[in-house]
């Protein structure tokens, strides 16, 4: 059944403007949590951002640090690295764990126009921003948030770990380590700034340290 009758405006939280769309809000958000970093990220700053009041963010989203889970779903899908499509089961380990790095070097360069996702677009792709949002915010001083943050790096860690243990079970956890060790660092230079090509070469010089390792047994 249908009707014509409009809904009353007390049916729509106080605050939030018609039109409010929370999968754009959440694009909004992940692109300020992974540009400023989970702690520089105020609520008056998300509040401005997506244009409601606190009283509605906190009915949309329930915490700062609730919003943030959800954006690192979302960062996960859309940007994190891809290890599904890289760590193959046919593939040479040494080859795939290389170009995993290679690939995360990629995805975490620094944005060369530094623009801040506040006023930017979030139904588009939007500039790069520097570093990954989960293992930058599995430093972040919020429990809730570094413990989200850090089940998504574990998790990571785990698929590698796994992934070499198929194959080379006695190198499998120190080259989990390492390769997750790498990452980390490449995301901490990408966040100083260090760009494309400069976060590849040293992504590469990590493949003679995992093919010996491989070979060491």
């Amino acid at each position: 059944m249908t009707t014509k009758t409009s809904p009353p405006q007390t049916s729509r939280p106080r605050g939030r403007p018609r039109g409010f769309d929370p999968d754009r809000a959440l694009a909004t958000a992940q692109r300020l949590f992974h540009a400023r970093g989970y702690d520089a990220v105020g609520i008056a700053d998300l509040t401005a951002a997506l244009g409601i009041n606190p009283p509605s963010f906190y009915a949309a989203f329930g915490s700062k640090a609730a919003l943030y889970a959800q954006a690192l779903d979302r960062y996960t899908g859309l940007a994190g690295v891809p290890m599904g499509e890289i760590l193959l089961p046919g593939r040479p380990v040494g080859e795939a764990l290389a170009a995993l790095l290679e690939e995360a070097a990629r995805r975490y360069a620094a944005d060369p126009a530094g623009a801040d996702p506040a006023g930017a677009d979030p139904a588009g792709p939007g500039p790069a921003i520097a570093g990954c949002l989960a293992i930058e915010g599995a430093r972040c001083t919020d429990p809730a948030a570094r413990q989200a943050a850090g089940l998504l790096v574990a998790a990571g860690a785990a698929r590698i770990r796994d992934y070499v243990a198929a194959r080379h079970p006695e190198a499998a956890g120190r080259l989990a380590d390492y390769v997750v060790t790498q990452m980390a660092g490449l995301s901490a230079m990408a966040r100083q700034g260090h760009g494309r090509d400069r976060l590849l070469a040293t992504a590469r010089l990590a493949a003679p340290g995992i093919a010996a390792a491989l070979a060491s047994g």
